[in-house]
């Protein structure tokens, strides 16, 4: 499936995540490393078989190999982190202090540049609602270079790739 086949699945009712999907996939802010990655992860993360095959066919081919397995690698270790991260922000107490004894060695050597892997992470982060891995990315891709008009393009991906999972989700669960 293409990207505009998934634009097509999408109901009257989401016509604006059709749009979006179509303007974002062209956003100038980011490299195309950046955009490609970005896509794939927070395809990855919406947890939507059609929108991750849709979105790998689409945009992994404009990844190199190592690119795509590293922004498959970012949606599976923020899978494990954002969870576990939540947890300790929201329960707080000791737990913060305590370490995470969680293997997390992606991170230190993703493959790619380190500033593409942490937007990747940062997208997934977002798609997974953990507030304390948003603000740990953001910090790390601003202080690596990136401007917050391309982090902000990363969550708009985002934002808008998790939407259409839902409303593929929402309309095959009606069906």
């Amino acid at each position: 499936m293409s990207l505009d086949a998934l634009r097509a699945r999408l109901p009257e009712y989401a016509k604006d995540l059709k749009l979006n999907l179509g303007s974002l996939s062209n956003e100038p802010v980011l490299t195309q490393q950046q955009l490609a990655g970005t896509f794939v992860a927070s395809a990855l993360a919406s947890r939507n078989a059609e929108v991750s095959k849709a979105l790998v066919a689409e945009f992994g081919a404009k990844l190199s190999p190592e690119a795509l397995t590293a922004a498959k690698a970012a949606a599976a270790i923020m899978g494990m982190n954002n969870v576990y991260y939540r947890f300790v922000h929201l329960v707080g107490g000791d737990y913060g202090t305590m370490p995470a004894k969680l293997r997390m060695n992606v991170i230190g050597k993703p493959g790619v540049e380190k500033v593409d892997f942490e937007l990747w992470s940062l997208a997934v982060s977002a798609v997974n609602g953990c507030g304390m891995c948003m603000e740990s990315h953001e910090k790390v891709v601003l202080h690596g270079g990136l401007s917050k008009e391309a982090v902000q393009a990363a969550v708009r991906i985002a934002s808008v790739v998790h939407a259409v999972a839902a409303v593929l989700d929402g309309e095959d669960a009606l069906a």
